[in-house]
């Protein structure tokens, strides 16, 4: 007997309306999740996002693909038989409640209604004049003889309570709809083994079976990635970190990719003319697909969704951050494929990963120099620290790529092929990181009076050319003396070991070395004059690049010394740039890629559907009100006059008040319900 009763509680439970209620608002946290959240995106972009802390946490929850997620699945599910149960449940008694007339009411009930009115012999109506007057007013009526007297029941607006049916299976039908489009036969065949995603870093051809899924699939979402000029008959679909491939039942070609801009370089419109060919029956159908405008086609919608790279080809030189004085190499790149780098003391697989020709970035003003230890602190690393003022601007051309060793352990680059003006500077961009959920840190190599980076190339090596630095040092100190023979002999050993010192690791170096032996009172004084004989000794090598290139010599000013600075600052940086080499976009041949998105979902059309009968039925609800009017001839002669409604506002009591007067003549006894 426990056990029937507790069986029952629980599905008295399951089949409540605080159940369903409380399973409707965890779906809607989660789909508020979905929409500020971009779903089905690499998880390397999460990473970044979310840093590693949070982001296997989201991974657990399944955040990345919410939709899809198999805790979002069975919600659904049990929303579903909870919402039918609560159907099942209360269909029996509504039916029954809708179909009554309730005949058998008291006198005594009826005048504990709200709306009820009585009238002596003299204001009663008679029955007939009573049921003409209610068939009139669209009552539907039923007479019952009694002991007291007639009682006529009349009802109207009981078709209202099938806006309870319509609204409750609505909402199973719009999660039935979510069910179909949830990719369940896939995550059963992939609880089942049957379906594994791979790595998406392999040819489609080397993807096995097991990672493919067949044309009948009901139910996907995917993106198609068509270069320009080629075709595509699968899409791509995300499982996690891995990938599955998803065969389309036609082909789609790619003929023209357009895109247009704004001023500032951010894409206004972008639209593919592609050419779809079925594969059984050859056919061909010609169409452009434009934000918005999707495309359907075999049951499956094609939308599109972004834009890509597609293979362009670039023409690199190779700059060296060795200490010897090598010359510029070059080589070539197509995006999407790998390569080959090797010079003198390294190896590496290059794998250029992405072209850009327009970039908008928030970009920042370069920072102040400071003077003392806190310049020396500003240039420490600087190329990682992000700048204050931030605005957006279109600053041209850029490619990403990575070096691998012969471990498998890669670095990130991001470079730009134009100088960016940065206070009314002109700094080269060349971007770098080691972990994918760190942003890019930059080295800026400032451009000198020409534009060119050539200048501060030369001026590193000549700094760290350990056979150029005793002349260096020694020019510095004889132009810093003015000709003092003794001033400039000691000046030229303290600036030689200044440089020894700067060469070995940078201002780190410098740093330990005041921070060991100077005392402490003395340390911000000698770190500015460290810095001041580090910027004379750069201006010495700049004037050293122009003589050795025949270039005429040219007089200092102030912003030929905050070239000094800055050519210093990204020499320092450079020893923080992991990487031998650094690649310089020459020229490029782009090649456009589109990025469609096919989808196919039988669930839409159940969504749709269960959004109309959701919204009839709450309209049902909320603006078709059920009446029940009670009319009671007593023996007597006197009459009673009841009346009631699922809801009780001011127009239900007016229209009482004019059937009152309707069918008593609008005399009540005194203490009744009265105008």
């Amino acid at each position: 007997m426990k056990k029937t009763s507790n069986a029952r509680a629980l599905y008295e439970l399951f089949s409540s309306m605080r159940f369903a209620i409380s399973l409707l608002t965890i779906l809607a946290i989660a789909s508020v999740i979905g929409t500020v959240l971009k779903q089905n995106e690499p998880y390397n972009a999460y990473l970044n996002q979310f840093g590693p802390f949070w982001f296997p946490i989201f991974e657990k929850l399944g955040l990345y693909a919410v939709y899809n997620a198999s805790w979002f699945l069975a919600i659904l599910c049990f929303l579903v038989l909870s919402t039918s149960a609560c159907i099942l449940r209360q269909s029996k008694p509504m039916l029954r409640e809708m179909r009554a007339f309730k005949e058998h009411a008291r006198e005594t009930s009826l005048r504990l209604f709200k709306l009820h009115a009585e009238a002596p012999a003299t204001g009663a109506p008679t029955r007939t004049d009573a049921e003409a007057y209610l068939t009139r007013s669209g009552f539907q009526a039923r007479i019952a003889e009694r002991g007291d007297g007639v009682l006529i029941a009349a009802k109207r607006g009981s078709w209202s309570r099938v806006g309870y049916f319509f609204a409750h299976g609505g909402l199973v039908v719009i999660c039935v709809g979510g069910l179909l489009d949830g990719n369940l036969p896939l995550r059963l065949q992939m609880w089942l083994g049957d379906k594994q995603a791979t790595q998406g870093d392999q040819l489609i051809a080397d993807i096995p079976t097991r990672s493919r899924l067949a044309e009948d699939n009901w139910s996907y979402r995917g993106n198609v990635f068509i270069p320009e000029g080629k075709s595509a008959s699968v899409a791509v679909l995300r499982e996690g970190d891995g990938i599955l491939l998803q065969e389309l039942p036609f082909t789609v070609s790619l003929q023209k990719f357009h895109i247009e801009h704004y001023e500032t370089g951010q894409p206004k419109r972008f639209a593919s003319d592609i050419i779809v060919t079925d594969k059984r029956s050859g056919k061909s159908e010609v169409r452009t697909i434009d934000v918005n405008k999707p495309f359907e086609t075999h049951g499956v919608t094609l939308y599109q969704a972004s834009f890509d790279d597609g293979g362009s080809r670039l023409k690199l030189r190779v700059r060296s951050l060795g200490t010897g004085h090598d010359a510029p190499g070059e080589i070539t790149g197509v995006v999407g494929e790998r390569g080959d780098l090797k010079g003198p003391g390294y190896a590496y697989s290059v794998e250029f990963n992405d072209f850009r020709a327009i970039n908008v970035e928030t970009m920042g003003e370069a920072p102040n120099t400071r003077s003392g230890l806190a310049g020396l602190s500003d240039r420490l690393g600087s190329g990682v620290r992000n700048a204050a003022h931030k605005t957006q601007r279109n600053i041209g051309p850029s490619f990403t790529y990575k070096l691998r060793d012969s471990a498998g352990q890669a670095i990130e680059f991001m470079n730009y092929m134009l100088p960016v003006e940065q206070d009314g500077r002109w700094f080269l961009l060349a971007g770098i990181r080691e972990d994918a959920a760190e942003g890019f840190r930059y080295l800026r190599i400032p451009t000198d009076e020409d534009g060119r980076v050539d200048t501060w190339y030369a001026v590193r090596q000549h700094l760290l050319d350990k056979s150029m630095q005793p002349t260096l040092a020694k020019r510095f100190a004889k132009r810093a003396s003015g000709g003092a023979e003794n001033a400039a002999l000691r000046l030229e050993e303290t600036s030689l070991r200044t440089l020894q010192l700067f060469a070995d690791k940078g201002f780190e170096s410098l740093g330990a070395f005041i921070d060991k032996s100077i005392p402490k009172a003395e340390q911000e004084r000698a770190a500015g004059i460290f810095l001041q004989v580090l910027e004379g000794i750069v201006w010495e090598a700049v004037l050293m690049v122009r003589e050795e290139a025949g270039q005429p010599a040219i007089e200092a000013n102030a912003s030929r010394a905050q070239y000094a600075r800055d050519a210093l600052k990204a020499v320092g940086d450079a020893f923080h740039y992991n990487a031998p080499v650094i690649l310089q976009l020459d020229s490029y041949e782009q090649v456009q890629a589109t990025v469609l998105q096919a989808t196919r979902s039988p669930g839409k059309k159940w969504v749709f559907l269960g959004s109309l009968l959701l919204t009839l039925g709450v309209f049902a609800m909320l603006y078709v009100r059920e009446r029940r009017l009670f009319l009671l001839l007593r023996r007597d002669g006197s009459a009673l006059l009841a009346m009631s409604a699922n809801r009780v506002s001011m127009d239900v009591e007016q229209e009482f008040l004019r059937h009152r007067d309707a069918l008593l003549g609008g005399k009540p006894a005194a203490g009744d319900l009265a105008p």
